[in-house]
């Protein structure tokens, strides 16, 4: 299940960079490249950090295929989709979300830590966001005000409790899904967000 998740998320992920890319008048094939950094940048950062090699793209590399696919299928038909923002925020939310569980899991079958399963699906599900936004020219949605690394945390520390509780993992998959979209769609539709520091007005 999580690998078919997985193969949604890379291609959530990419279109979400060809979105992102058309607002900084990047080529076709600078479209398939920020795509599949996109797609794949967490998992990589993910499995260097744990030692997993060979990593998951050069074990697959039609993995790029697919990445490099969904961005240019995507900037191609981008002219034609309306409420290109609402689109954007639900691929993207999809990707935050289903690389967040998939980094929790492969922690866990390493024998890690909630904790550092936690961490690192923190880091599989930002990372790759984070590289599209920077790649872009953009101000990563994880430095904005709306919530998204939150979103993450209370995603593996649901997954990790249905876990702690004894739930089929599938199940467990499934309720943390469920809850991590809609509540990331919530936060973006409502403008939810943790406080922020503001500097003394004779500081600005």
């Amino acid at each position: 299940m999580l690998f078919a998740l997985y193969l949604i998320a890379i291609s959530a992920e990419a279109m979400s960079a060809a979105l992102a890319s058309r607002r900084s008048r990047i080529d076709l094939f600078g479209v398939a490249v920020i795509g599949s950094i996109a797609g794949l940048g967490g998992g990589t950062l993910r499995d260097v950090l744990l030692g997993q090699y060979p990593l998951t793209w050069v074990a697959r590399p039609w993995l790029l295929l697919v990445t490099a696919g969904s961005a240019l299928v995507a900037a191609l038909v981008a002219s034609r989709l309306q409420r290109l923002r609402t689109t954007f925020l639900l691929l993207d939310a999809m990707g935050l979300v289903v690389f967040t569980l998939i980094g929790n899991r492969i922690a866990l079958d390493l024998g890690h830590s909630g904790w550092t399963a936690a961490i690192f699906g923190l880091i599989t599900g930002c990372a790759g966001g984070v590289l599209r936004d920077v790649l872009c020219n953009e101000v990563p949605l994880l430095l904005r005000r709306e919530l998204y690394a939150s979103i993450s945390v209370i995603v593996s520390a649901l997954y990790l409790a249905c876990l702690a509780l004894d739930l089929p993992a599938t199940l467990a998959t499934l309720l943390a899904l469920v809850v991590g979209l809609t509540l990331r769609m919530l936060t973006v539709r409502f403008n939810w967000h943790l406080p922020t520091l503001e500097a003394p007005r004779d500081e600005r």
